[in-house]
């Protein structure tokens, strides 16, 4: 289900789009549950009754951070290895893996600075 098909939060919903609504919370409870085993947060008082999954925007992050920089460092020896005179590194290759560091870097980077935007957003917010 479009979930921009739903009307804004004042408005009622229709009996359809309420079970169709439902449907999709139950399925995404599922496939939550199904996918990641529960942890206890540490910053909770009883963490019985609060969890968190294991898999989370933080874990995602970091892996793809840690992906951008074994691809930096992939172009780096290949790029060594061309400047030594090795045979068995070719330029194309090199020039390849260095795109492929450069273009990951850069959007690390746009993440970033798209996670400190939305910071200072908040951060700046009225309460």
């Amino acid at each position: 289900m479009d979930l921009r098909l739903l009307p804004l939060a004042g408005a009622a919903l229709s009996p359809a789009q309420a079970a169709a609504l439902r449907a999709a919370q139950k399925a995404l409870a599922a496939k939550a549950a199904a996918g990641a085993t529960p942890v206890a947060n540490p910053a909770s008082p009883n963490p019985t009754v609060r969890a968190t999954t294991q898999a989370g925007f933080g874990d995602a992050l970091r892996n793809a951070l840690r992906e951008v920089s074994a691809a930096q460092q992939h172009a780096s020896e290949l790029q060594n290895r061309v400047q030594m005179g090795d045979r068995s590194a070719s330029l194309e290759q090199t020039m390849v893996a260095m795109q492929k560091a450069q273009i990951g870097f850069q959007a690390a980077l746009h993440v970033r600075n798209r996670m400190m935007q939305a910071y200072t957003d908040v951060m700046n917010m009225q309460v």
